[in-house]
């Protein structure tokens, strides 16, 4: 804030959106952020995913803090969302869910080829999170 130069105010609103539309949105991100327990902290991973048979589907290496709660059958939040910050409008959609390691030969294999991982490394492990509660907002 610059002295004698009063802030700028805005009427800046959040909506929520339906269930419907937050799911469409989260379809149509690639980049999300999985949010996961981790040594009994809070842990956040930036992964890229897709949404295949009523869930969000990611890849991770071998050795990844996200495959002990997946093992474990944990429950997970993920979250992805579009911001301009020049308008000062976008979207946040927020998905709660059980993380699965997938184990089946046959959907691992659909699921890597429906995804593939930004970060190059053996990102041989596929994690599915489903989505169980759905909450989401847009800016305007």
């Amino acid at each position: 804030m610059t002295a004698g130069i009063p802030p700028v105010r805005h009427s800046i609103q959040t909506v929520a959106l339906p269930s419907s539309e937050a799911v469409r949105l989260l379809g149509k991100a690639r980049i999300g952020r999985v949010v996961f327990s981790h040594r009994a902290l809070p842990a956040v991973r930036l992964v890229n995913h897709v949404l295949l048979d009523d869930r969000i589907v990611i890849r991770t290496h071998t050795g990844a803090a996200l495959l002990g709660p997946a093992q474990d059958g944990a429950v997970v939040a993920y979250e992805a969302d579009e911001v301009d910050p020049v308008r000062r409008t976008g979207w946040s959609v927020v998905v709660t869910g059980v993380a699965h390691l997938v184990r089946d030969p046959a959907e691992q294999l659909r699921y890597q080829g429906a995804l593939e991982p930004w970060i190059g490394g053996g990102m041989d492990q596929v994690v599915g999170i489903s989505m169980d509660v759905i909450t989401g907002y847009r800016i305007r």
